[in-house]
């Protein structure tokens, strides 16, 4: 195996592994919520079963942008300046359409 093709398949291990991971938490994290939700006997817990479920939503949310972040950081270990520059740009546009939705949402009535 090349050595452009062992480095790919490497990458690509990361970024499979990475996501496995994040579906699995984030799945494990609303389930815990639905069961809190579920038995909600102290009149609190509802309000903290949906909190967590909201947790568990939010991670499902940030994988993608943690899958690029991860590139970037590959990218660059591996000195593939080029690779990491638009890694890093394709970050940049996924926090700022983040933090304009957002800030959107704020300024929304209703």
């Amino acid at each position: 195996m090349s050595g452009d093709r062992k480095r790919s398949f490497g990458l690509e291990r990361r970024l499979a592994t990475t996501l496995q991971l994040g579906t699995w938490v984030g799945s494990c994290i609303i389930a815990v919520g639905w069961v809190l939700s579920a038995t909600g006997e102290p009149p609190s817990l509802p309000t903290a079963a949906v909190a967590i479920v909201r947790a568990g939503i939010a991670l499902f949310i940030l994988l993608p942008a943690l899958r690029v972040l991860l590139m970037v950081v590959v990218f660059v270990c591996e000195r593939d300046y080029r690779f990491g520059a638009i890694a890093a740009l394709v970050l940049a546009v996924i926090v700022v359409g983040a933090a304009l939705g957002v800030r959107m949402a704020g300024a929304v009535p209703g």
